[in-house]
């Protein structure tokens, strides 16, 4: 049997706004059995992922984050995916890590702003100037359009390279930058937050999805209680990832904070134009599965 390979040319095929409504789609489907594995050494990660939707497939994902890469010109997140045919349990791809991770992450982060964020929102803050704030810029570009980007970055000079390179403005100032933006996507690698709530104004949309440890934070227990609080999946963010985790143990939150996940429908949604909407991208193996199943078939259909 000859196993089929996507990389990341495969890209050319693939679009934003149809990526979150097969995402959408997904969660249209019975709930997902998913199950984490986390193993450390030091500051580096072995997070091994896995999920299994009935009519959708099955997914193992690995990764292998390592910080300190970075120092010597290499990626910090490294790994493999493998996607499974839901009919026979046969081995339909092995899609390049990279793709997928870049598209399941912004896009998960895409599809909760389309229900979350004011449509009329025009000012979005970048904080972080990684591959992720790269995509982010490009997903949420696709949802809104005339909207103006500004970056800010704990390194200055990045932050700089970084707006230059796409054509955006740079931020020197996080209070202020925060305090003027319509949207807040924030993707950094911080364990001690640097979203303060006394910055946030009635009206925003705050995005959360650097934290992934138990030890994580990119936002303080104020951002929390001034906003009305969503997650991609309960099981994937409360008791796992240090944003939500370690205010529930403290009592600064109460599980009933989390008002929605994608599973409960119209419930992710708005529901005026001053609420201070939050959401934490958990970015479990589940939208692993529906963003390379996307994959497969939009490569598919470009084939066909």
């Amino acid at each position: 049997m000859t196993i089929r390979t996507i990389g990341p040319e495969a890209e050319r095929h693939l679009d934003w706004m149809d990526l979150t409504r097969a995402i959408a789609a997904g969660h249209d489907l019975p709930r997902a059995e998913i199950d984490d594995t986390f193993l450390y050494r030091g500051s580096d990660t072995m997070l091994s992922r896995a999920a299994w939707i009935d009519g959708l497939g099955a997914l193992v994902k690995t990764a292998m984050i390592f910080p300190g890469n970075k120092d010597h010109g290499k990626p910090a997140v490294v790994g493999g995916v493998s996607l499974f045919s839901d009919d026979d349990g046969t081995l339909s791809a092995m899609i390049d890590f990279g793709l997928v991770t870049k598209w399941k992450t912004a896009g998960d982060s895409l599809l909760a702003a389309t229900r979350l964020a004011r449509p009329d929102s025009r000012r979005i803050l970048i904080v972080g100037s990684g591959a992720v704030a790269r995509s982010l810029h490009e997903a949420y570009s696709a949802a809104f359009p005339d909207a103006a980007f500004t970056v800010w970055s704990r390194t200055e000079d990045t932050a700089r390279a970084f707006a230059r390179d796409l054509g955006i403005d740079h931020a020197p100032d996080l209070a202020t930058a925060v305090g003027a933006a319509d949207i807040v996507t924030c993707a950094t690698m911080t364990t001690e937050p640097i979203l303060r709530g006394e910055w946030l104004r009635p009206g925003q949309h705050i995005d959360l999805i650097g934290a992934y440890r138990p030890d994580m934070r990119e936002a303080d227990d104020d951002v929390l209680r001034r906003s009305t609080i969503f997650v991609d999946a309960r099981a994937t963010t409360l008791d796992h990832i240090g944003e939500l985790k370690i205010p529930l143990a403290s009592g600064a939150i109460a599980r009933d904070d989390v008002v929605a996940d994608y599973y409960d429908g119209d419930a992710m949604a708005r529901t005026s134009d001053g609420q201070i909407t939050l959401f934490k991208n958990g970015g479990g193996a589940h939208l692993d599965l529906m963003t390379a199943r996307y994959i497969l078939d939009a490569v598919d259909g470009a084939v066909g």
